[in-house]
């Protein structure tokens, strides 16, 4: 039972929105709401307030006349339902539905109950409205996103439903549900707020967790391959350092190589007494790639769990505008619908995904090179020499996509543009940084996708999975079901389309 209640941890946010049950409402929820908008209903008579009796925007020095308010709410719907470009994916609506219902069930929106109850069965029915990718500057929030929420909340535009893109109209009558009833301001509360931009946010958050611990496990692999020296992911050394992601990311690798027959202990080989030799034949220490996992990964998890709390605070805040106060029994005007706070931590972890694509590119370049690493062959060819070419292909593949999220990762946060004839004079452009975030994470998945495959190429081109972690082991098996070792040249699209799915999941 997926009950909504109080404060909503991602944790639990993510189990809503793929759990099969239905969300239950709960009577304190119902009863917030409710109390809200009976309150908003008697405050809001013979007092100015914007977007109950004004205009938007800028517009909002014009009086509306009492027999219009109503229509008020249903023109602003329908004129900002003007987003263009490709559509959001179905996991991004729903967690753009999730996260909009549970801040206006906070009871500061002054909404009337039918809104909170017709999102939750467009989540329960897996109808999911038509919503683009391309309109929001995100500052009055995602407001033209929204409004394609609200557009299908008041039964017009067009939904994807069991597959189909239908007309809203068409899929309410075959569930046997009715449009919202706009009451006072139910168009602005939808409109106003940043949950499409924070929705896509938490779906990056718990994809940015993924890729930082399969970063790990490879990173690990990549060490045994090597016979590493342990001594760089020591407990000694990273208390040295008092980073926090430095330290977890250190321990992250003595768990997972414990059971590895191939790192090496220092004081066992470089430390014995015995080494005579001028020109050491082992390497003192390793690559950056390998040697500096701790370093390079930490800053990735510190920030992770920071885009965390951040989501976690805006899903469970009130960020449309007006603000309805019910313990001061007083409407309060601002900006709560602004999305620096998203903008910023959607830049920030497009940043650190950008360096853990380029980490797995150097490390998938350091198993190609026989010049460098001086273990395997060139590309790991299993087959013939200047015959076959082993990974030689999908290196130019996870050279241009890491070179892409180089690129994306410019700042949305400080590309400010100011519109709505500079009402909006300063905007957050947080959408467009979580979709662009959205995409630096699916290369990200691609480049590892790729360095996987090199891995379980090279664990058999050396014959030591006997020999390896258990964790090692465990994924090696996995993707071997997926693409067994080969030797004669594959079309390899398929199995990294495939592999990027086992990532994922």
């Amino acid at each position: 039972m997926n009950t909504l209640k109080d404060f909503l941890t991602l944790e639990n946010f993510m189990t809503i929105l793929y759990d099969n049950e239905n969300i239950i409402l709960s009577n304190e929820l119902v009863n917030r709401v409710e109390d809200s908008f009976a309150f908003l209903l008697e405050f809001s008579k013979n007092k100015v307030i914007y977007g109950v009796n004004t205009g938007f925007g800028p517009m909002a020095q014009y009086r509306i006349q009492e027999d219009e308010c109503i229509q008020l709410q249903y023109n602003l719907i329908r004129s900002h339902a003007s987003g263009i470009g490709n559509p959001l994916s179905v996991e991004q609506v729903r967690a753009a539905i999730l996260a909009r219902l549970n801040t206006l069930s906070l009871g500061y929106s002054g909404i009337n109950l039918t809104v909170i109850q017709l999102m939750k069965e467009l989540l329960d029915c897996h109808i999911t409205p038509l919503i683009f990718a391309h309109g929001s500057v995100g500052a009055s929030g995602d407001l033209v996103q929204l409004a394609h929420l609200a557009l299908v909340l008041i039964g017009e535009g067009e939904v994807f439903y069991k597959g189909e893109r239908r007309a809203t109209k068409e899929v309410f009558e075959l569930e046997g549900l009715q449009p919202i009833e706009i009451r006072i301001r139910e168009g602005l509360s939808l409109m106003n707020g940043t949950s499409v931009m924070t929705g896509i946010g938490i779906l990056n958050w718990s994809n940015a967790t993924k890729l930082l611990d399969w970063s790990v496990q490879m990173s690990c692999a990549i060490n045994e391959i090597v016979s590493a020296y342990d001594d760089h992911y020591s407990v000694e050394l990273n208390q040295a350092k008092l980073h926090e992601g430095q330290q977890y990311i250190a321990k992250q690798m003595r768990d997972n190589l414990t059971t590895s027959q191939l790192v090496r202990k220092r004081e066992e080989h470089l430390y014995s007494g015995t080494n005579q030799e001028s020109v050491f034949k082992d390497k003192v220490q390793e690559y950056y790639s390998i040697r500096c996992v701790p370093q390079i990964l930490g800053p990735v998890y510190d920030t992770i769990q920071t885009v965390k709390k951040v989501l976690e605070n805006e899903i469970n805040s009130a960020n449309d505008n007006p603000i309805v106060d019910m313990e001061t029994k007083q409407v309060y005007h601002g900006g709560n619908f602004h999305g620096d706070y998203i903008s910023l931590e959607m830049d920030k972890l497009k940043l650190v995904i950008t360096r853990l694509t380029m980490l797995a590119e150097r490390q998938l370049n350091y198993l190609l090179n026989a010049k460098i690493n001086e273990l395997l062959p060139p590309f790991v060819n299993l087959g013939k020499l200047g015959f076959n070419y082993g990974m030689q292909g999908v290196q130019f593949t996870a050279t241009s996509t890491t070179a892409e999220c180089q690129t994306l990762s410019t700042s949305m946060y400080v590309h400010s543009i100011p519109n709505n004839n500079d009402n909006q004079d300063i905007v957050s452009m947080g959408t467009n940084a979580a979709v662009l975030c959205d995409k630096v994470i699916e290369n990200s998945f691609e480049v590892l996708a790729i360095e996987m495959i090199t891995i379980a190429q090279a664990i058999d081109a050396l014959d030591c999975k006997d020999k390896v972690s258990m964790p090692t082991l465990t994924w090696y098996k996995e993707v071997r079901a997926i693409l067994p070792t080969f030797s004669e040249d594959v079309v390899m699209y398929p199995y990294l389309q495939k592999v990027k799915e086992y990532l994922k999941k």
